[in-house]
């Protein structure tokens, strides 16, 4: 079925954060459940030709504004605004749609997470992706989605699914499907899964997600294994190309951050896990620290790197492939 896509309204707002001049504007696209709105942020540069295209995805009950670092919060990912910048990209930021328990989400592959919405979430992303390209010039050979928690869950949706094909895709505190109603990926792509082994929420090594067992929110295989599937569908050795701690920044600091690479060739499908031993259910930054109580909550937040910056590292060279 043809989507008719009508911006309706489209109203310019900066960010007051340093170091970021990106121009952060509202946009809407008609769907068939209705108006679904998103955020974009064009880069000051100009001189790059096509943009690459970074979509960030929030996780359950948050919102495209928190992402973007607008509700006056710490926003780990609002440190693409300061890359995009830097390096000409295009960055956009989607709300996800209302579920069963009347808050805002993603409906990923989950099959018994009950209170995800029942929306098409990938047609919607696609959506956008096509829009971006047509309109700000992103480049439709680095696309790239980034999600925290049920966001980084239907990133992993989405690397499967997407009818436009990704470059890459990054998750944060989230998993695989234990319930699995998606098909197996077919198409290798570049991934970057980081997580806590002390997440109260999405557990390290697979199970219930939530906090409490009447959450809904259905179950996840373990990270290491979700991982796995990617790095045997890119046909990567068992034998990681590195391995390597990150520096340690604060001695105060509980949490340790050790990035395994596996695949060789920055220019083709690498796989990435960075384990955060004692991180909990909470992206790491080294600029946009966390505080008591959301960590009394969701565990403690790794300061060595900034999740942005790492996941532009992997993602900068990197091309969508040609499926199989």
């Amino acid at each position: 079925m043809r989507i008719k896509c009508l911006v309706i309204a489209c109203l310019s707002i900066f960010i007051a954060a340093a170091a970021s001049g990106a121009t952060v504007s509202q946009a809407e696209l008609q769907r068939p459940e209705g108006v679904r709105h998103y955020l974009v942020a064009t880069p000051v540069r100009s001189d790059v030709g096509k943009h690459p295209l970074i979509v960030l995805l929030h996780g359950h009950t948050g919102s495209a504004a928190q992402v973007l670092g607008q509700k006056h919060t710490a926003a780990p990912m609002s440190t693409w605004l300061a890359i995009a910048d830097r390096e000409g990209l295009v960055v956009v930021a989607p709300d996800g749609a209302r579920g069963d328990d009347g808050k805002q989400g993603w409906n990923d592959c989950r099959g018994d997470a009950s209170s995800n919405p029942k929306t098409d979430d990938v047609g919607f992303i696609d959506a956008i992706i096509a829009r971006e390209i047509a309109e700000h010039a992103a480049d439709p050979d680095r696309v790239f989605v980034m999600g925290m928690s049920n966001g980084g869950m239907m990133a992993f949706r989405q690397a499967i699914e997407s009818r436009h094909g990704l470059a890459g895709f990054a998750t944060i505190g989230a998993s695989m499907a234990l319930q699995n109603r998606c098909r197996s990926p077919l198409t290798p792509v570049t991934a970057l899964v980081v997580a806590g082994t002390a997440d109260p929420l999405v557990p390290y090594t697979g199970g219930t997600v939530g906090f409490h067992p009447g959450d809904a929110r259905g179950g996840v295989i373990g990270v290491e294994k979700a991982v796995d599937v990617w790095r045997r569908l890119a046909a990567l050795p068992d034998t990681p190309a590195t391995v390597t701690t990150f520096e340690h920044r604060d001695a105060s600091d509980p949490t340790r951050a050790i990035r395994t690479v596996w695949g060789e060739d920055p220019k083709r499908v690498q796989v990435e896990l960075v384990k955060i031993s004692g991180g909990g259910h909470i992206e790491p930054s080294i600029t946009q620290r966390i505080h008591w109580p959301y960590t009394k909550l969701v565990g403690k937040q790794n300061g060595d790197f900034d999740i942005a910056e790492e996941a532009w590292l992997l993602f900068k060279n990197k091309r969508r492939a040609e499926p199989h």
